[in-house]
């Protein structure tokens, strides 16, 4: 008999956000232990009121999360608050706060894993790749109000898996050297057995089944534990974009989360007409996320299933202006043209690779310019 599994309730293109954040040392910028004693303290100040800071694979990582919100602004400040309370304990022990896809120079061997018993499982089923995750994201999760709306959307996002790739890309560096890369996180997470890009299903019962399969053979214990760059939320009653890097600013996350939803209510309104949704290849789509990574906003896409291409910033252009009426609807027009201000501005792996260029090469000067990043946004950057 096949798996059935539930999908909870949730009110159509809802938001939450989740945001990973690495604490490094004041003075040396190096990655630091600091969340046990962290998210100790937010308990202490707050009553134990800590849902909204959790602690991660690495102790040098927190995540804080909102809750559900009907528009970005109010879910941005919702994370705002709670990073503001992440900061005013983590400064007087000496911790700054930064996100990136990586730390530029910290190594992935000096660092400490949580105690939980699913962290150490993790560890011990991947072992070196494991341990190389070092890495630091931002996931959005977008309200769906029918399960059966829920694959066909999955798939068809898809398409724009190199949109968001290079948007959010901002891991040039790993271990202290330059990658090539404008996302090595990409590429490092995709290592884990349970990471990467979804399959293609037909439909739910079709997902149903092949997790199913997974828990028969073990690769996995819960569905959850598949962490693929897009993947239905069933507990929550959403889609969940995963595919992004850390994102450096408050703005950023806004306009990623606003390029989410608005591109979710697209596809649901589109299903709601009865029409076929856009798909495009396996194989393309996987290219797609490798050219994104690999070349960041310079990147040239594949478009569609008959292998048109652009500069993924030609149809990022575009994308912004036909989902502008959306946008107008659910109240976040001026965080989606913040999708301008992050083009205009470069992105995040960009950014860094001025910051090194201009100092010699010093990535401590990197690891500075992301905490004031996050601390003073673009515009104050």
């Amino acid at each position: 008999m096949t798996v059935q599994i539930d999908f909870a309730e949730s009110e159509r293109s809802t938001l939450g956000i989740e945001w990973e954040l690495a604490l490094v040392d004041h003075v040396s910028g190096e990655l630091t232990p600091g969340a046990p004693d962290i998210l100790e303290a937010i308990k202490q100040a707050d009553g134990g009121e800590t849902a909204r800071v959790t602690a991660e694979l690495l102790t040098n990582t927190v995540e804080v999360v909102t809750g559900v919100h009907r528009n970005v602004a109010d879910g941005v400040a919702d994370l705002s608050h709670t990073i503001d309370a992440v900061r005013a304990v983590a400064e007087p022990q000496g911790v700054d706060v930064m996100c990136a896809g990586t730390h530029p120079f910290s190594q992935w061997f000096t660092q400490e894993v949580t105690d939980k018993a699913r962290y150490a499982k993790l560890i011990d089923r991947t072992q070196w790749w494991g341990r190389q995750m070092m890495i630091w994201g931002v996931h959005v999760h977008i309200g769906i109000e029918d399960r059966e709306k829920v694959v066909p959307i999955m798939n068809g996002l898809l398409t724009y898996i190199p949109h968001f790739q290079a948007l959010s890309a901002s891991s040039p560096f790993w271990s202290g050297e330059a990658t090539g890369y404008a996302s090595s996180r990409a590429m490092l997470f995709q290592q884990l057995p349970t990471a990467g890009l979804p399959p293609q299903f037909g439909a739910w019962a079709n997902y149903e089944a092949m997790v199913e399969d997974m828990l028969h053979v073990g690769v996995i214990d819960e569905f959850n534990e598949l962490r693929w760059d897009i993947r239905p939320s069933a507990r929550w009653g959403t889609l969940e974009m995963r595919v992004c890097d850390g994102l450096a600013t408050v703005q950023e996350v806004g306009a990623i989360v606003a390029f989410t939803q608005c591109l979710v209510e697209e596809l649901s309104t589109a299903l709601d007409r009865g029409e076929d949704l856009p798909t495009m290849q396996p194989w393309y789509v996987r290219e797609n996320k490798w050219r994104a990574a690999r070349y960041g906003l310079e990147a040239i896409i594949i478009q569609d299933a008959g292998g048109d291409e652009c500069l993924v910033t030609d149809d990022i252009r575009r994308l912004v202006q036909r989902l502008e009426p959306i946008a107008e609807r659910l109240g976040c027009v001026s965080e989606l043209n913040d999708v301008g201000v992050i083009l205009a501005r470069g992105a995040s792996y960009q950014r860094q690779l001025q910051v090194a260029g201009a100092n010699g090469g010093s990535l401590k000067a990197v690891v500075a310019s992301l905490v004031r990043e996050l601390r003073d946004g673009l515009r104050g950057a």
